[in-house]
């Protein structure tokens, strides 16, 4: 179930962001040029709410 409210302060209009630039998380054993990091958080404070990465696949197999 997806977050509609903040846990910190209560708001309740939460946006979708992303890191830019060479901010990504990359697989630990594998080369791999890794994924964009996609977060939702609230517009009224800021908080994050929720981080991932828009490309998951690249992970498998590397734990």
């Amino acid at each position: 179930m997806a977050e509609t409210k903040c846990p910190k302060c209560g708001g309740t209009e939460l946006g979708k962001g992303k890191q830019s630039g060479y901010a990504m998380m990359a697989p630990v054993k594998k080369m791999s040029f890794g994924s964009n990091i996609e977060y939702i958080l609230c517009t009224e404070c800021g908080y994050i709410i929720e981080s991932y990465v828009t490309k998951p696949e690249k992970f498998k197999g590397n734990y």
